[in-house]
């Protein structure tokens, strides 16, 4: 039982390591005068939008621009996690 406790604050203190080397790590998707920033939480820090877009332009890049920031930021993730040694103890 002990051995199991070990392991889990083992892991949780891992995660908490890969979580704190992520949050400095930002992605940055610009696309048609619309430029979102998203860091390693996967927290929005920035969204600039430039103000002459048609509406349905505009909902439609900013969409695009979203999902496409949070796939690389994803990405950037996994590499990372990998870079690090992966999470040890999930078998």
């Amino acid at each position: 039982m002990f051995n199991k406790l070990k392991q889990f604050k083992d892991l949780r203190n891992q995660a908490k390591t890969i979580q704190n080397a992520l949050a400095g790590e930002t992605t940055t998707v610009e696309k048609n005068g619309i430029k979102v920033v998203i860091n390693g939480n996967m927290e929005i820090t920035q969204i600039n939008i430039n103000e002459s877009l048609a509406k349905n332009n505009l909902e439609k890049t900013l969409t695009d621009c979203l999902n496409e920031a949070i796939k690389k930021t994803q990405r950037l993730m996994a590499k990372k996690i990998q870079e690090m040694g992966g999470i040890q103890g999930l078998n």
